[in-house]
């Protein structure tokens, strides 16, 4: 099963959302009211006990967060989560934070972070200087059945002959061809 937990500053220590809502208006973003950046934990392969505990020693502490279950937000409001691939850091320590206080096998954890803006604003242009596309993506506010990702593992490799001695335009075209960003 999944649990789900959302965590956030307590108005007088969010300074990632002030320090957000600055540069957002200096990059030419008007007519935001309200900025608020909330951590969302997604946890799988524990107990409800292990996870209700985590809440308040692992996702949270307590005098700086405020951690709920439910997002209840009228506002705009988007998520962004790292590319499959991507390290997380912030997933890996939480997982790694519960093997050591429980003794079990490492857990599933999954990030995002979770913007909500009140206000009349250009969204797109929130979300373009927000998300980098290299290494992110907007995540679904939706409830997942599990954190485990499925890859299809390629049968053959391509084997690329003669590649060490490619010429400048057969190199341009090993990019174009094989989408490569580099």
């Amino acid at each position: 099963m999944v649990y789900r937990v959302y965590v956030e500053k307590k108005k007088e220590f969010a300074h990632e959302a002030v320090g957000l809502k600055k540069e957002l208006e200096l990059a030419g973003v008007s007519g935001i009211k309200s900025l608020r950046v909330i951590n969302r934990y997604d946890i799988e392969n524990v107990s409800k006990e292990l996870f209700d505990y985590a809440v308040n020693t692992v996702f949270s502490e307590p005098q700086v967060d405020d951690a709920f279950f439910e997002l209840n937000a009228t506002a705009n409001v988007f998520g962004v989560e790292f590319l499959p691939g991507q390290f997380d850091q912030r997933a890996d320590s939480a997982a790694q934070c519960i093997q050591l206080i429980a003794q079990i096998e490492k857990p599933l954890v999954r990030t995002a972070k979770i913007y909500v803006i009140e206000g009349e604003v250009d969204l797109d242009k929130i979300k373009k200087y927000v998300i980098n596309p290299v290494e992110s993506r907007e995540a679904s506010l939706e409830m997942v059945k599990t954190l485990k990702m499925e890859y299809e593992i390629p049968s053959e490799v391509a084997i690329l002959n003669g590649f060490n001695q490619a010429t400048d335009e057969e190199l341009k075209d090993y990019i174009k061809n094989l989408g490569l960003a580099m």
